[in-house]
């Protein structure tokens, strides 16, 4: 048997505002939110519930005991879903509330993570505009970073990245959104306009439009990701449109489906051997301290670790390393709250047939509830 493939996948990362202002460059603290107007108000907030927040920091600082995490898992690749222009042009975006942008100086803070693969295909790549999102490009393209999800027409925005890897396939990772998440209609890409590849909903005529193009890229070796914006902030239900659409994707041939938007882990599925992340919740932002939906514990991340046979793309295990923000740093989750988190991801989790379990050194994993569910399913298309 071939030796594994383990890509690192992420949901949200948020490197503007707060987290802009306590790295090396900070930009315009302006915003032009309801009720924030300063971008250091979030360094406060965060100072205010867990203790004072050093100025400048080492880029590193905001993903604190992630990267050790990280350097001794050795992923062969990492895919995030960035929620940040790396930007000091454009104009705010007048149909938003929120604007989300870090200096292109600090680009550093998200090198030190060394993704391989930018989603950009969520509802914050274009808070500046068409010149903020132009510069986001090209700013990532110059420090040797993919991206996929957002271009500067319908063909780039579609374009799933590529990640050779080491086993001499490749990695593919088709990025889309949808308006659940926030994607304003506007903001599609077309032949004459830049934008997002946006589909309109978990429909099976998206579903058809996706796995059409995941099957004229894949080739023979290939490990397919399909990255999703989708779904709204709050809540771990998952919708029977957004199983269903996940189901197809898999079915057609994807080996994960990467969902995001959610601001808290959802609840994990392994379906026909394969990985479904509905929603990963936020990795890095600047949220601490912020009130007003403290049952779902957003303080509470996880950093996933997927394992796949690269010859069949079948997961072969997965570790999911529960973190805490605080202090606008990430660290390790302690006992108690990795218990309420295996809890809460469980529960929901066995809906989809699938278990939350504790594993090794304070990590949790999933594995499916049982085989009868399996059973009599035909062979997917490689």
């Amino acid at each position: 048997m071939s030796e594994g493939v383990t890509l690192f996948l992420a949901g949200d990362v948020m490197l503007g505002r707060g987290i802009d202002q306590i790295l090396a460059h900070p930009g315009d603290p302006a915003l032009r939110e309801d009720y924030v107007h300063d971008a250091r108000d979030y360094i406060a907030l965060a100072e205010a519930v867990n203790g004072p927040v050093p100025r400048p920091v080492d880029p590193a600082w905001p993903w604190g005991e992630a990267l050790p995490v990280l350097e001794r898992a050795a992923p062969d690749a990492r895919v995030i879903n960035l929620e940040t222009a790396v930007t000091a042009d454009g104009d705010f975006a007048s149909d938003k509330d929120i604007h989300y942008r870090m200096h292109p100086a600090n680009l550093p803070c998200l090198t030190a993570a060394r993704p391989d693969v930018c989603v950009l295909a969520n509802n914050h790549v274009l808070d500046f505009g068409p010149a903020g999102l132009a510069e986001t490009l090209r700013r990532l393209a110059a420090a040797g970073v993919r991206t996929a999800g957002a271009g500067p027409d319908t063909t780039a925005a579609r374009r799933p990245a590529t990640v050779p890897l080491r086993t001499g396939g490749r990695l593919l990772v088709l990025a889309f959104g949808m308006p659940s998440s926030g994607i304003p209609q506007s903001w599609a890409a077309t032949a004459e306009r830049p934008g997002v590849a946006l589909v309109t909903g978990p429909t099976t005529a998206a579903a058809r439009d996706i796995t059409d193009r995941l099957r004229r890229s894949r080739r023979p070796g290939d490990i397919v990701v399909a990255s999703v914006h989708w779904g709204p902030n709050w809540g771990c239900t998952v919708t029977r449109d957004e199983v269903r659409f996940a189901h197809a994707l898999i079915d057609a041939g994807a080996d994960i489906v990467h969902g995001h938007s959610s601001h808290h882990p959802r609840p994990p599925e392994i379906y026909r051997d394969r990985l479904v992340l509905y929603g990963c919740g936020d990795l890095v932002n600047d949220y601490e301290g912020i009130g007003g939906h403290e049952s779902y514990r957003d303080d509470l991340r996880l950093l996933y670790l997927a394992s796949l046979d690269p010859g069949t793309g079948r997961l072969t295990g997965l570790r999911m390393v529960p973190l805490r923000a605080r202090r606008l740093r990430l660290e390790h989750a302690g006992a108690d709250d990795t218990a309420w988190l295996r809890t809460v991801l469980d529960t929901h989790a066995r809906r989809h047939g699938t278990r939350v379990d504790h594993a090794a050194a304070g990590t949790l994993t999933a594995r499916p509830a049982g085989s009868a569910a399996r059973r009599g399913a035909p062979p997917r298309p490689r």
